[in-house]
């Protein structure tokens, strides 16, 4: 009997012990941490001039890139691609009717 008393007091001990080190590294791994929520830098990029007369219809995206889909004044469309990461315009593709 007085074996396992001992064996009971020493496994308490290790739990309390175990118990300390996990409260230890929680506020070990939490005092490291850098700052929460740091801000992305402000995103400025030129303005992309459409043609006079002209409206944007719709938009879509597809991976890193904008896609505008433009109506003209004179009724024909065209889609204007942009780089989401620079704001730049990659390039315009114009959409004709068909006669």
């Amino acid at each position: 009997m007085r074996a396992l008393k001992i064996l009971v007091g020493v496994m308490a001990v290790m739990i309390v012990a175990g118990l300390a080190l996990l409260i230890v590294a929680i506020a070990d791994r939490l005092s490291r941490r850098g700052p929460t929520g740091t801000p992305s830098p402000p995103f400025a990029a030129a303005p992309i001039a459409l043609p006079a007369g002209g409206r944007i219809e719709a938009m879509s995206l597809g991976g890193d890139r904008l896609v505008l889909d433009i109506v003209l004044p004179d009724g024909n469309r065209q889609l204007v691609v942009i780089d989401l990461a620079t704001g730049a315009r990659l390039g315009t593709i114009p959409l004709l009717s068909a006669p």
